[in-house]
């Protein structure tokens, strides 16, 4: 006889009865328990197979004390994460990576201030068991959040807040990539080069403003050449028209996302300006818009899912180490950034 719940389900009494085995060696072997020989082990999944258990999430929380469920908190509102194709790659990364681990994912959005609250209560709550952060400002309370909740934490993007000095992140080399995308323009022979940043209290955005300004050394970066899109569309054409405003004879423009660019070569066309001929136009990400653009996009390439997958399987490395993870090895990751060239420059 097999014993089932009211919905008709098999339960673990059932798995036993099948396995030959005891409840609780059912339990062990269903939570990831040690102590169960490896014969006795294969009986036991062959019985959860053959019968299509599936363990109770709730009863399986109280025994391994995990959620099964890592929190992906993303400090943007909706309409931004969902109009800009570097968040997506970047999830696609994240969920397979936790896919993979049998893990789930929970996304949450920053709308407003008030949000901040929600969500520092929901990490505190224990409806997770860890905690993946990007796109932070530098005054985002998530940070202090995080930490407060005690859960493991691993950010995206350089971490540019106090106290941050052993924070897990993963981030791309976006000075060096900046770096590469004036010095490429330069040698194309564009001598008034401007350049479109994000909003400059993001690290990444920084970090490409520091680039754009090693590569135009010795000499100083002319503040009429630099203008905040805010990594948008609409952002890269207003802060287009705005540099052709006050720099018109500008020839060269790095763009610091690709999705600013493509709103850069539109004020661009309306303007008469014709790309290279006349300006120079590099963006950042390498994201598929960045082939599809007229004239394709020379960009610096990051490797957006990969970066993702990165953080999730970090933040699973630091959940199994638990608060010894600092002394096992466990450190912040930076990848390389290429610049990828296409007929924009």
């Amino acid at each position: 006889m097999v014993h089932t719940s009211n919905g008709g389900r098999p339960t673990l009494e059932a798995v036993a009865a099948r396995a030959g085995v005891s409840r609780a060696t059912v339990s062990r072997v269903v939570n990831g328990g040690a102590g169960v020989r490896d014969e006795v082990r294969e009986r036991v999944r062959r019985a959860v197979t053959d019968l299509g258990y599936v363990p109770n999430s709730a009863a399986r929380s109280l025994v391994t004390r995990r959620t099964g469920a890592v929190a992906v908190v993303i400090a943007e509102p909706e309409s931004r994460v969902f109009a800009d194709p570097f968040f997506g790659r970047q999830l696609r990364g994240v969920s397979r990576a936790l896919s993979a681990a049998d893990v789930q994912l929970l996304l949450l959005l920053q709308e407003t201030r008030a949000d901040f609250d929600r969500i520092g209560r929901y990490l505190s709550a224990g409806h997770v068991d860890g905690v993946l952060m990007f796109s932070l400002h530098r005054d985002d309370p998530l940070p202090a959040m995080a930490e407060a909740s005690g859960l493991p934490t691993v950010y995206g993007g350089r971490p540019g807040w106090a106290g941050a000095e052993h924070a897990l992140y993963v981030d791309t080399d976006n000075r060096d990539g900046a770096r590469q995308a004036v010095r490429h323009l330069r040698a194309r022979g564009r001598r008034r080069i401007a350049v479109i940043t994000g909003p400059l209290d993001q690290t990444s955005a920084q970090d490409r403003l520091d680039g754009y300004r090693d590569a135009l050394a010795p000499a100083a970066a002319d503040p009429r050449l630099i203008a905040d899109g805010g990594f948008t569309a609409p952002g890269g054409e207003r802060a287009m028209a705005g540099l052709l405003a006050a720099a018109p004879d500008l020839d060269g423009v790095f763009v610091c996302s690709d999705l600013m660019a493509s709103g850069a070569l539109r004020t661009l066309r309306a303007h008469g300006r014709r790309v290279p001929e006349d300006v120079g136009v590099v963006g950042y990400d390498d994201l598929d818009p960045a082939a599809w653009t007229d004239p394709p996009l020379t960009t610096v390439r990051q490797d957006v899912e990969e970066m993702g997958g990165l953080m999730a399987r970090l933040l699973l490395r630091r959940m199994e180490a638990g608060p010894d993870a600092a002394r096992d090895g466990l450190s912040p990751v930076v990848t390389a950034a290429t610049l990828v060239v296409r007929e924009s420059a």
